[in-house]
């Protein structure tokens, strides 16, 4: 590591390294919805363009957490925000559960079609950020505060925002509704790699390390020197690479609340999925508001109430 970082700095202070990163051309771009890396473009894709094969995946095995249990499957296809697994559960359409790709690979997914023994999953959209709740939670207010200072906060509905006096223990139903209400928000970076800057998505985020989206696979054990812009840059060792998803171990402890100071994108309304997540189950996503995932002005209302206890 210390090689590489002599090479990134070049004898510069730490504190110009977003200069050099600055003045790298990205190896690659690649958007497609929800699941591609961030380009200039007026108009968001509403198709697929992927090629649906670019990341079948042979003989490789991943591992669901289904139900309180932990399952070992076949990892089919990896690519656009979703996989195809090959196992011999019985999900529901829609269900929830976790893709475990490796160390920090961690993806919450839901069914999105069921055929013999293969299930296609998508991904949830939104930016997934570990670490000390009470932290996180404090950290997306101030996310909204500085990246969305004109947001006008209509009136909460009781029914959902009731919380009880200050100062007393969260009841369970309360506790379970601040865990499940999901935020829309989504943060991006970029890597250098071998004088290459390369533009990734965050799929999660926490103090040891991070599961990006990539343009291209990178070698397993490669170091690599991520920048979150004015949330800070950090050394990484590259622990796994999977199709275009990757999983950092950060060299340091990253503090999370410094994800504040990064404006995030919102995730769109809609989404183009794959062909091989299709499967004529409609373009309804299991994301959308049925589950719980919250506007912008109501997930601030409800961060202000949760975080006066």
């Amino acid at each position: 590591m210390n090689n590489f970082r002599a090479s990134v700095f070049s004898g510069k202070p730490r504190q110009e390294a977003n200069t050099l990163l600055g003045a790298k051309k990205p190896a690659a771009t690649h958007s497609d919805g929800l699941d591609g890396i961030a380009v200039a473009r007026d108009v968001g894709r509403t198709t697929n363009h992927r090629d649906d094969d670019r990341h079948r995946l042979d003989d490789e095995r991943a591992w669901i957490h289904f139900r309180s249990e932990s399952v070992n499957v076949e990892l089919i296809n990896l690519s656009g925000g979703g996989a195809m697994i090959a196992t011999d559960i019985k999900p529901r359409m829609w269900e929830r559960l976790d893709l475990v790709l490796g160390e920090h690979g961690a993806l919450e997914c839901a069914v999105r079609w069921l055929r013999d023994d293969r299930i296609g999953l998508e991904f949830a959209h939104e930016t997934q950020v570990g670490g000390d709740p009470m932290q996180r939670d404090a950290m997306l207010l101030e996310v909204i505060r500085r990246s969305f200072p004109d947001l006008s906060i209509a009136a909460p509905d009781a029914a959902v925002f009731e919380l009880e006096a200050p100062g007393e223990p969260l009841s369970e139903e309360v506790a379970a509704r601040r865990t499940s209400s999901r935020h829309p928000l989504i943060w991006k970076g970029s890597i250098l790699f071998q004088h290459d800057t390369i533009p990734v998505r965050l799929r999660n985020i926490s103090p040891d390390g991070a599961l990006l989206d990539v343009p291209h696979p990178l070698p397993t054990d490669a170091e690599v020197y991520l920048d979150l812009g004015a949330a800070g840059s950090l050394f990484a060792t590259v622990s796994w690479s999977r199709g275009d998803q990757v999983g950092l171990r950060f060299a340091e402890r990253f503090d999370i609340a410094q994800l504040a100071k990064l404006r995030p994108d919102l995730a769109p309304q809609r989404w183009a999925s794959p062909d091989y997540l299709r499967e004529d189950q409609g373009d309804g996503s299991p994301w959308a508001e049925q589950w719980n995932r919250m506007s912008i002005e109501e997930l601030k209302t409800s961060l202000e109430g949760f975080l006066k206890h």
